[in-house]
């Protein structure tokens, strides 16, 4: 199965929190922080939204932050997505 956002949605995949700290300590499951930050997957056309003309500034391989609650999670093919509207996006990661 093959998703595409449509208007302004963005789907991203969250990246992986990192397994070892700076000073190579390996951490157990239950230790490792929530990731925060998203790779984008897929980005919508963007268009005419709510009566506004929305431009799409994300591109397929950013990382990014999003608001901690938005969007809307879906699984597919054992994979978790997250779908965002790109004001939902707060910052990229360069």
């Amino acid at each position: 199965m093959n998703l595409k956002p449509l208007a302004d949605r963005v789907i991203t995949k969250m990246v992986e929190a990192e397994e070892t700290t700076k000073s190579g300590i390996i951490l157990t499951g239950s230790a490792k922080e929530k990731p925060e930050v998203a790779e984008v997957v897929a980005v919508g056309p963007g268009g005419l939204v709510d009566g506004n003309e929305v431009e799409m500034t994300v591109e397929v391989g950013d990382k990014v932050i999003t608001s901690k609650y938005s969007g809307t999670q879906v699984k597919v093919d054992g994979v978790e997505y997250t779908i965002v509207r790109q004001s939902d996006i707060l910052a990229i990661v360069d």
